[in-house]
C-alpha cells in the first residue's frame, strides 16, 4: 500500500465527506468484512473462514470497524467468552454504498463473468441499482447534479468552489 504523507493532503480534502468515508471503509478487508456482515456473518470464525484472512488482520480490522461504530462487539457465550460482530445503524446505512460498489464492479464485466449479482429477494430477478435524489427521484449520476461548498466549508473548500459548482 502506498503511504501518503499528511503534508501531501490538501486542506479541502481533509474535510471532504468522501475522504472521511474512505478513511473508515476504504480499505479492502473492511469492505469485505462489511459485505459479509450484510450477508449475515457475525462470528470471528465465519469471517475468517469465508475471507481466508489471517487472525491478526481480522482482529485489527474488526477492532477498527467497532471503533468507527460500524460494527458492535457483543458477547454471545460466557464460558469460554465468545463474541459476535453485528452491524450498527451506522454500519447498516452503508449497505447502499456496498451495493453501488458491487454494481459498478459488475458493469465492468461481461454478464457471464460476474460471480455475484443483486436480485429481488421475492422474485429472484436480477436488479440494476441506481442512486436517485430522494426528493425528485432523478438519477444523480448525470450532469444535473454537481458538488459545491456546503455551509460548514473551510476557506479552502470555499475557494475550490468559488466559481460555482464544478461540472461533472
Amino acid at each position: 500500500m502506498v503511504e501518503i504523507s499528511t503534508s501531501q493532503i490538501r486542506d479541502e480534502d481533509r474535510e471532504c465527506p468522501l475522504s472521511t468515508a474512505v478513511q473508515h471503509v476504504g480499505e479492502w478487508w473492511k469492505l469485505l468484512l462489511l459485505h459479509d456482515a450484510f450477508d449475515g456473518f457475525t462470528k470471528f470464525d465465519e469471517f475468517q473462514q469465508n475471507l481466508n484472512i489471517s487472525s491478526s488482520i481480522l482482529t485489527s480490522r474488526l477492532k477498527e470497524l467497532v471503533a468507527d461504530d460500524l460494527l458492535e462487539r457483543r458477547q454471545y457465550q460466557e464460558h469460554p467468552p465468545r463474541f459476535e460482530y453485528v452491524l450498527t445503524d451506522l454500519g447498516r446505512s452503508l449497505r447502499p454504498v456496498i451495493v453501488a460498489l458491487a454494481a459498478w464492479g459488475n458493469q465492468q464485466l461481461k454478464p457471464d463473468e460476474r460471480c455475484m449479482i443483486l436480485v429481488d429477494a421475492e422474485t429472484n430477478t436480477e436488479v440494476d441499482p441506481v442512486m436517485v435524489d430522494r426528493t425528485t427521484g432523478r438519477r444523480v449520476d448525470g450532469p444535473a447534479f454537481v458538488f459545491t461548498a456546503g455551509p460548514a466549508a473551510s476557506e479552502a473548500m470555499q475557494a475550490r468552489y468559488a466559481t460555482g459548482p464544478l461540472e461533472a
